[in-house]
């Protein structure tokens, strides 16, 4: 069982829908039981990253996911949920993340040449700088869908796809059993689909 982690961010309901598709038995929940019990974790999210941060630490969801993974449970962040996996974000002043994959979140504004619309939302292609299990079902080109203005830097020891946006930007990153997504798989027709299968499958990550 996969439980859709519910803090109060993120396209929950979307996300469960995709999962019914490729026949995933899912679950949106905040119950710290059910989170334990689950097989496999996903952390989705949406908006700015500090106020994210407070409404998974408010009930003490970040020890807990952290606890999780460090455990070797496959947890998959998607969007913010996998720039919450990072050591700190630079979005609006400086705040902690959960640490599990060593980066930070910057501006893609720093990064990408002046007159490129911020924030970057629509299709762009994946390139994988490494192998990563999370894609053994699609092919390097493929696109997927982005909507963001940060994106992940200084864990190039941990990208697995990057994506062109004016400069390579981070588009996916693994860290033993930790993946995160800074796209939206749920958005992203097919691609999307067969990357979640390849998380859910049994034994098929990590």
């Amino acid at each position: 069982m996969v439980a859709i982690i519910d803090y109060g961010v993120g396209n929950l309901f979307s996300l469960r829908s995709s999962l019914a598709a490729i026949g995933a038995e899912a679950v949106v929940t905040g119950d710290p039981e059910v989170i334990r019990r689950a097989d496999k974790l996903i952390l989705p999210g949406v908006g700015a990253f500090q106020d994210a941060a407070a409404l998974l630490r408010r009930d003490g969801l970040d020890r807990l996911v952290t606890e999780e993974a460090i455990g070797g449970k496959p947890l998959l962040g998607i969007c913010l949920g996998m720039q919450l996996l990072f050591d700190v974000s630079y979005e609006y002043g400086e705040h902690r993340g959960l640490g599990l994959i060593p980066g930070r979140v910057v501006p893609i504004a720093d990064a990408i040449p002046a007159g490129l619309k911020i924030p970057q939302i629509g299709w762009n292609a994946l390139r994988f700088p490494k192998p990563s299990p999370l894609f053994r079902y699609i092919r390097e080109g493929d696109c997927v869908y982005f909507v963001h203005s940060y994106y992940a830097a200084g864990c190039e020891d941990y990208v697995t796809a990057d994506t062109e946006y004016g400069a390579y930007l981070t588009a996916a990153v693994q860290r033993d059993n930790v993946f995160g997504v800074q796209f939206h798989p749920e958005k992203s027709g097919t691609v999307g689909l067969d990357i979640l299968r390849a998380f859910c499958e049994e034994g098929a990550v990590c």
